[in-house]
């Protein structure tokens, strides 16, 4: 007889620094500490609350596709750039605290949009410190895959963990480590590698793990140009993420932002790969000042 899942809802309520004050139209309005944004946002298929003089007067600077936000705006992959409307610098810190978690992020305007930080994994991060200061263990150790400038990372090194951090961009594992020594925290280890190439590695040299963090993009390329399609490559990354964890004082966590995967995806490969029957399933997303809640991907965690 099949499971009957709960899917939970979550949305960060920690920030001081970050604020989505508007969404729609395929646009998202946020605020980075002193900063106001305005960047595309495929899912935000709605209206916008505010007017349009509303986010010109707030946005410090707007992110325009090269062929223009009016065209194809949920298709459209392609670069674009930043156009400001008041002086900003290149780049600026902002904090996430809570309760003894500090950690701090350098933001930059890059030229595809994004900042360096994904606001709505503070769920996550706080999950993942909360766990990792639960257990019995003196320095766990924690695996993070796609890991990007490192939020997951931060917690787990924060809350005491040995931690393992693994992108496939060397730009992005310095990015991590300014972040790291802003927020004064211990070291890191840092792999530039692909992905599937180097959990392959560790599977066959027997290491494990007693936290595995996946945040895997749709689509993607290794350093030497290995092809990643997360609907080709998910349910090997997922059978070597259950080789490589701990059977006990362990967690995992994988994050899907595929528009076209249902959370239920993430339960049936754990159920296959981990033997777990019910872990926590569900959707993050961010509270708009204005009022809609804008979607930002499913999430899957479970402890062992």
């Amino acid at each position: 007889m099949p499971d009957n899942y709960t899917l939970n809802l979550l949305s960060p309520t920690d920030w001081q620094d970050y604020e989505l004050l508007d969404c729609g139209d395929f646009e998202k309005l946020e605020r980075f500490g002193r900063f106001v944004l305005a960047r595309p946002e495929p899912q935000a298929v709605w209206p916008k609350k505010l007017p349009e003089q509303e986010w010109e007067k707030q946005a410090h600077a707007r992110y325009v596709r090269e062929k223009g936000r009016q065209e194809q705006p949920v298709l459209n992959a392609d670069k674009g750039n930043w156009q400001l409307n008041s002086k900003m610098p290149e780049e600026w810190l902002m904090r996430y605290q809570r309760g003894e978690m500090n950690i701090q992020f350098r933001l930059a305007l890059t030229a595809f949009g994004h900042i360096g930080i994904f606001p709505e994994q503070a769920v996550n991060w706080n999950w993942i410190y909360d766990t990792i200061r639960e257990m019995p263990l003196k320095r766990p150790r924690v695996l993070n895959l796609f890991a990007y400038t490192g939020g997951a990372s931060l917690a787990a090194a924060a809350a005491g963990a040995e931690v393992t951090h693994l992108d496939s961009v060397r730009q992005t594992i310095t990015w991590t480590n300014e972040n790291r020594e802003a927020s004064k925290l211990p070291e890191i280890r840092w792999v530039v590698e692909d992905a599937l190439k180097f959990v392959r590695r560790e599977a066959k040299r027997g290491n494990r793990y007693h936290g595995i963090i996946m945040d895997p993009p749709s689509y993607g390329r290794g350093p030497k140009g290995e092809k990643w399609v997360l609907e080709q490559n998910i349910n090997e990354l997922v059978a070597l993420g259950a080789e490589l964890l701990e059977p006990r004082d362990s967690f995992f966590i994988l994050n899907l932002y595929s528009m076209g995967l249902s959370a239920l995806v993430m339960a049936n490969l754990v159920r296959q790969h981990m033997g777990v029957q019910s872990p926590e399933l569900g959707e993050l997303y961010l509270q708009a000042k204005s009022g809609p809640q804008l979607p930002l991907g499913t999430y899957l965690r479970l402890k062992r």
